[in-house]
C-alpha cells in the first residue's frame, strides 16, 4: 500500500484548456499563482534550459492539496500542455473570453464502517486518504485523540524518544485512534495505563492495521532527510505496537 496517492493515467492528454480553466484548477489546488505568472515562469525556465519537472513543483507553496484525482489530472493536463505550448514556440493566448464555471470541488466521503468485524486493508487506505483529504474531518479528530488519549500520549511523552522519533510515533498513533474512530461507531474509550503493559488476554490487533504500521515505520527508515536509527525505529515500533494493541482492547461494545 503506498502512502502517496497516484494520479489515474487513463485518457490523460496534455492540453492548455486556457486561461481561466487554469486559473480554477491552480486555485482548487492551493496555488497563490495565475495562469500569467505560472506562463511567465515556464517561459523563464525553457529559455534557460530547465525542464518543466524544476517548474511545476516550484507552483506551490509545499505539497499540491487536490481535492480529488479528477482535479490532479485535470491541473497536469493543462500545466503540461501549457509548457508544450512553450516549448513549441506557439503564441499563448491568456484572455480568451469569459470564465467557465471553477471544476466542483468534491466533498471527501468518510470510508464505509467495519463495526462489528475488522478493518481490512481497502478500508485503511480509504481511511488514510480521507484523512489526509477532509481537513476538518482531520482536525476534529486530532482534538478528539488529544482530549481523550491522555495515558497514551503520557506514555509516549515518558518514552525518551528523539524529536523525529517522538513525531513518528504520535502521528502514526493519531491515525490509528482516528481509523477506529471512523470504523467503530460506538467509539474509542480512553486507554487505560494496565493496558499498555502486555496483556495476554487482549483480542489480538488486525493484521491491515499491523501492516500498517509496519509500512509506515519503513518509510519513517528510508526517509532521506530524517532516517530513523535502528535503535529508535524499534524503541518507536514497540511503543506504536503496544499503544496500537490498547487502542483495540478501548472499543466500546465489543
Amino acid at each position: 500500500m503506498s502512502r502517496s496517492k497516484n494520479r489515474d493515467s487513463d485518457d490523460f492528454q496534455r492540453q492548455f484548456e486556457g486561461a481561466p480553466t487554469l486559473d480554477g484548477l491552480l486555485e482548487l489546488s492551493g496555488s497563490t499563482l495565475d495562469s500569467a505568472q505560472v506562463l511567465a515562469r515556464m517561459q523563464e525556465a525553457h529559455g534557460q534550459g530547465r525542464p518543466h519537472t524544476d517548474v511545476i513543483p516550484s507552483l506551490f507553496d509545499g505539497e499540491p492539496r487536490f481535492p480529488s484525482p479528477d482535479i490532479a489530472r485535470r491541473l497536469y493536463q493543462n500545466l503540461l500542455g501549457l509548457w508544450d505550448c512553450v516549448e513549441t514556440g506557439q503564441t499563448v493566448r491568456l484572455d480568451d473570453g469569459p470564465r467557465p464555471p471553477r471544476p466542483k470541488k468534491v466533498k471527501p466521503v468518510a470510508p464505509p464502517a467495519f463495526h462489528p468485524g475488522e478493518p481490512t486493508g481497502e478500508f485503511v487506505e480509504a481511511a488514510w486518504r480521507y484523512l489526509e483529504d477532509d481537513e476538518k474531518a482531520r482536525t476534529r479528530l486530532s482534538h478528539s485523540f488529544e482530549n481523550r488519549q491522555d495515558t497514551l500520549l503520557g506514555e509516549l511523552d515518558g518514552a525518551g524518544l528523539t524529536d523525529e522519533g517522538y513525531g513518528v510515533a504520535r502521528h502514526l498513533l493519531f491515525e490509528l485512534y482516528a481509523m477506529l474512530e471512523l470504523g467503530w461507531p460506538p467509539g474509542v474509550a480512553s486507554v487505560r495505563s494496565a493496558a499498555l503493559v502486555a496483556d495476554t488476554t487482549a483480542p489480538p490487533m488486525p493484521e491491515s492495521l499491523r501492516t500498517y504500521v509496519d509500512e509506515v515505520l519503513f518509510e519513517a527508515e528510508q526517509d532521506e532527510e530524517q532516517p530513523l536509527e535502528a535503535q529508535e525505529l524499534e524503541a518507536v515500533r514497540a511503543l506504536v505496537q503496544r499503544g496500537l494493541a490498547a487502542l483495540w482492547s478501548a472499543r466500546k461494545g465489543r
